[in-house]
């Protein structure tokens, strides 16, 4: 029976465990005590590390982790990384034989150029996504590597997974990203229902996470590029490529 666990570090990371029995897997370890206390804590054997992407806080915990454990890395292939990995790439399959999980690559390039997800079915019939910084509830990440064509092609790749996916993105950025997208789509009726929903999960201190892929197309600013609603609110009356819609929302959103 499969877990996912989300293990809060820094000011609003989640690393997410995934477990299954005494065997476990960690996602984007950006700090190492919190994972080692829950490691020990449930005398689990860590089986693997999985790296979205090259930012510290994303793997600044892996050095610590393999000295205390002997998991396996799996990190982009595209990138370089100072511990021992096993580099992947689009459409590789990971199996791990302790936690009997098979985990499909999918690259994601925008956030960074290396950006890779993982995503599963679980065996169960229920697909999980751990996208990182490409893909957050009701946001994307920043453009500090990629163009706006690679990210907004990367987010279309992760929109035509199965629409009962779960997102496990790496940070808790849902509430701000609700205010920023009702400033652009102010009539979602979905979008202010989704906002009391998070808005009393975090007064409850839980996670919003994780996301449903057909709750973010309905609410999502960055998946509905084609909205004519939003493009009216933007005040677009010319014909734009949902491209170029995609980067003046990435921009506007740069600075709210």
């Amino acid at each position: 029976m499969f877990e996912i666990l989300p293990i809060p570090a820094f000011q609003d990371n989640y690393i997410w465990l995934i477990r299954n029995g005494q065997y476990a897997a960690v996602v984007d370890p950006g700090e190492a005590a919190p994972v080692i206390q829950l490691i020990k804590k449930h005398k689990l054997i860590l089986e693997a590390i999985f790296v979205t992407h090259h930012h510290n806080d994303h793997i600044g915990g892996i050095p610590a982790l393999l000295s205390e454990f002997e998991p396996k890395v799996y990190a982009p292939s595209k990138g370089q990384y100072d511990f021992a990995y096993i580099g992947v790439g689009e459409d590789t399959n990971i199996y791990l034989e302790g936690l009997d999980l098979t985990l499909t690559v999918i690259e994601t390039p925008g956030h960074t150029l290396d950006h890779i997800a993982y995503f599963s079915d679980l065996h169960d019939g229920q697909p999980v996504l751990f996208c990182g910084d490409t893909l957050f509830s009701c946001g994307c990440g920043r453009l500090f590597e990629g163009t706006p064509l690679q990210l907004h092609t990367s987010l279309r790749t992760l929109a035509k997974l199965p629409a009962t996916t779960l997102v496990y993105p790496a940070h808790e950025y849902t509430l701000s990203n609700i205010e920023f997208a009702l400033t652009v789509d102010p009539r979602n009726i979905k979008l202010q229902e989704y906002k009391d929903k998070v808005a009393d999960l975090r007064a409850k201190n839980q996670p919003s996470l994780p996301s449903v892929l057909a709750i973010e197309q309905e609410i999502n600013p960055f998946l509905r590029c084609d909205s004519l609603a939003i493009q009216q609110n933007l005040g677009i009356s010319e014909q734009l490529s949902t491209v170029e819609v995609f980067s003046i929302l990435r921009e506007l959103k740069n600075k709210y």
